[in-house]
């Protein structure tokens, strides 16, 4: 009952977001003029665009399967870009992103993999994907401030936010994972201050809890200290998939025939955005990520390219990866665990044969 009615808060949460940022986009807009300019995009660049997005779920499968095969565990390819669309699908579709990882766990049980291994592969995955946001964004504060004055004026302190938000983030997963003891304490001492001030009642279930989850993170730890090139290895695709997709934007350039600016600027624009809203509790950044476009790309699309550009680079980089994930789910929901299912009735249906 709780899980359907969380359903339908996202749900409904997902539906007026996206009917404000339609408003909040397209009021006062010239409709005829937008939807002429992307008649006039070229398909042939926009479809490595849809590549790039495929791409990116493809890697992030990728990685599981490299990792469920450091443990032993043959798993199918194919299973593993399954979990990866049901991962990215409820990412999608949930405020921060929440929903994506309890779903692949779920497929995961399904198939009949260990928790606390698909917890683990999922902890390092969620590690390494925001360590490249950490190092792209610290990167650009370090190494780039002309690029940020250029192009970032008037959104820096929502980067600087992003930045400071991703950067706790990572940094507070690794404390989990690498000092799990030290980890706990300050997790107590959390807990006793709430308590203390009536904003938590004591609950001797909840240490229980957290026992719990410092084991999934000890486990971790172990598997990382005995797996550094695993670690290392996901780290690169990892990177690699995320720059696919932001690359996926660069092609949308391509295909309004426009040239100045580089591959790289393009390129590291897009990542700024994700940078700025991949922490802010809203679905896939929806409203944000659009209004950060539009502030830090007129110079690479010019004031009358620009909103068609949007539209088109946030229809391949977020619209695109949640149809393509969607429609994986669906498969994912057919078809995982009952292979093995339908094994287990024909095996079944030879034994009464047999007796």
């Amino acid at each position: 009952m709780q899980s359907k009615k969380k359903m339908m808060v996202n749900t409904v949460f997902l539906v007026v977001i996206f009917a404000l940022t339609i408003y909040g986009v397209f009021h006062g807009e010239d409709l005829g003029a937008m939807l002429e300019a992307m008649r006039r995009a070229d398909v042939r660049w926009l479809l490595p665009g849809l590549v790039c997005v495929v791409f990116f779920i493809w890697g992030e499968s990728i990685i599981i399967w490299y990792m469920m095969h450091s443990f032993q565990i043959p798993v199918k390819k194919r299973t593993c870009f399954l979990f990866s669309s049901v991962g990215f699908f409820f990412s999608c579709i949930t405020p921060s992103a929440s929903g994506g990882q309890p779903m692949q766990l779920y497929y995961m049980k399904k198939e009949k993999i260990s928790l606390p291994i698909s917890t683990v592969i999922l902890m390092i995955v969620t590690i390494t994907y925001k360590a490249v946001l950490v190092v792209v964004g610290l990167g650009c504060v370090l190494f780039g401030q002309g690029f940020l004055h250029r192009y970032l004026t008037e959104i820096l302190p929502v980067f600087y936010l992003g930045i400071g938000l991703n950067v706790f983030c990572v940094t507070a997963m690794l404390i989990l994972v690498f000092h799990p003891a030290l980890a706990r304490t300050i997790l107590v001492l959390g807990f006793k201050i709430l308590e203390k001030l009536h904003l938590m009642k004591r609950k001797e279930s909840r240490l229980k809890k957290l026992e719990d989850s410092m084991e999934v993170y000890r486990n971790t730890a172990a598997y990382l200290g005995t797996h550094k090139m695993v670690l290392a290895n996901v780290l690169a695709i990892t990177f690699a998939q995320r720059f696919a997709l932001f690359a996926a934007t660069w092609f949308v350039y391509r295909a309004f025939h426009l040239s100045g600016s580089s591959f790289l600027t393009i390129v590291l624009l897009q990542a700024v955005i994700s940078v700025s809203v991949d922490m802010l509790p809203l679905p896939g950044g929806m409203g944000i990520s659009e209004t950060l476009f539009l502030k830090i790309f007129p110079p690479v699309f010019g004031s009358a390219l620009l909103l068609p550009a949007m539209v088109l680079s946030r229809g391949l980089g977020y619209y695109g990866e949640l149809l393509v994930s969607a429609i994986f789910t669906v498969v994912a929901q057919l078809t995982i665990g009952n292979e093995k299912r339908e094994k287990r009735k024909k095996r079944g249906t030879t034994y009464d044969r047999v007796l």
